[in-house]
């Protein structure tokens, strides 16, 4: 749902001023969707990674727990076995739903 977001949000608003004042590129300048891969400069690009890497490794992921990709915190929860399965399987349905969505965007 946040790609289906971040897809449809450039299209009703951009930042004001330059995206890089080097090259004289404003945040107007570039386009919407995939058209805007080719735009942002490549530093542009190491510097979102290099923040996306912070952000997933400022606290240093631990692998040791039983299920991987449990980081700790729960969201889905319930007593309740059966219950939780439905959770779990309504939760997997949305996720396929909102990949659908954003595929269909492009």
């Amino acid at each position: 749902m946040l790609a289906c977001m971040g897809y449809n949000t450039p299209e009703y608003t951009k930042f004001p001023g330059f995206l890089s004042p080097s090259q004289s590129l404003k945040f107007s300048d570039i386009p919407n969707g995939l058209a805007a891969i080719s735009k942002v400069p490549a530093l542009g690009w190491v510097q979102i990674l290099c923040f996306a890497g912070f952000i997933e490794g400022r606290d240093g992921l631990k692998w040791d727990n039983a299920s991987r990709g449990d980081l700790g915190w729960k969201v889905i929860t319930s007593d309740d076995p059966e219950i939780l399965k439905q959770k779990r399987a309504a939760e997997l349905a949305n996720g396929r739903l909102a990949m659908m969505a954003i595929i269909g965007m492009f």
